[in-house]
């Protein structure tokens, strides 16, 4: 009979101990990251968002924030759209950085993702956007320019590249319509990359150029054309004469914002371990000389501000594309 009392004995203590294991397991199973992560860089190599991948990628390595090996994975193809459909049947482990293309591609029907079937997880950077005009031109201002705009929308040539519909041609509208030109009537000619809108401004082929700062800025010290106005918030350090927008009378600020995306359906633990990763990643030093290196401007905003920004964004490219002609 003790033997029998011994063995039911053991028997208990194995299967309570068997059921410890599953929940060391279960606990064990919110620890995370678990494995190797992926970032993806839904472009070519050598890109923006490429640039951007590889050196968050090496400042977190580094700066010993995230432990695991991240590989940076290349899907280009479709404004990144071959990239954000691959994170989207993707786990916790991979992300993607993202910009307004997410949700200009979806309102101008040429993809059927939106934002709100992703993670937001972080946005990082803005590069600014610019306006120039040609040496010699009869706009010394961006409010001359502004004025013409208004008296005739489509007296003026507006070089742009690569397309309608992105952030250098859809700040211009939104210039122009709160300084209360007819946006539907201006005259933008579309040019392959931004070298051949430099060249074209240059050559006196187009009136007006806009582009990112980054692209303009050297043109513009070497005195080759001017700047007129920045879709900044306040003068850049760089370009000390030139003004913003709110300067010249037009109430807009514009960034040409870059940030990380998750997949569908991350825990809050897991969105939780991004915010403190990404939080002390843009305290460092190594991202700080990244920035001034690349003409970045800090524009951090955690999981929870993202989201509210993504939503605050696809309200106004919603507003702009449909007010200025462009049609799903």
């Amino acid at each position: 009979m003790k033997k029998i009392v011994g063995v039911a004995a053991l028997s208990f203590a194995l299967i309570l101990g068997a059921c410890s294991s599953d929940n060391a397991g279960e606990k064990d199973d919110s620890d995370f990251p678990k494995k190797n992560l992926e970032f993806i860089a839904p472009a070519t190599p050598g890109g923006g968002w490429d640039a951007t991948a590889r050196a968050i990628q090496k400042i977190l390595k580094e700066e010993d924030i995230v432990d695991q090996s991240m590989t940076v994975i290349n899907k280009p193809g479709g404004n990144g759209e071959v990239g954000w459909q691959y994170l989207s049947k993707k786990d916790a482990h991979t992300m993607a950085i993202d910009s307004s293309l997410l949700i200009t591609n979806n309102l101008l029907g040429q993809s059927d993702l939106t934002y709100e079937e992703f993670t937001p997880l972080a946005t990082l950077t803005t590069e600014w956007i610019s306006v120039a005009v040609k040496n010699g031109s009869p706009y010394e201002t961006a409010t001359d320019l502004m004025e013409q705009l208004k008296k005739d929308p489509a007296s003026i040539k507006i070089g742009i590249a690569p397309g309608l519909g992105n952030n250098d041609h859809l700040s211009f509208v939104k210039a122009a319509k709160t300084f209360g030109v007819d946006v539907t009537k201006l005259n933008f000619l579309v040019y392959e990359s931004g070298g051949d809108v430099m060249t074209s401004l240059l050559g006196g082929h187009v009136d007006v150029a806009t582009m990112a700062v980054s692209e303009s800025s050297e043109q513009h010290l070497a005195g080759k054309f001017k700047i007129v106005a920045i879709s900044a918030d306040e003068r850049l350090e760089e370009l000390p004469d030139v003004p913003t927008w709110k300067e010249e009378g037009v109430d807009m600020v514009f960034p040409h914002w870059r940030g990380i995306l998750g997949p569908p359906d991350m825990t809050e633990d897991e969105i939780a371990y991004w915010n403190e990763a990404f939080g002390e990643m843009v305290e460092t030093d190594s991202w700080k000389e990244l920035l001034e290196n690349n003409g970045w401007e800090d524009f951090y905003q955690d999981s929870t501000e993202t989201t509210e920004f993504l939503k605050e964004q696809k309200e106004m490219y919603t507003e702009l594309i449909d007010e200025s002609g462009l049609q799903k």
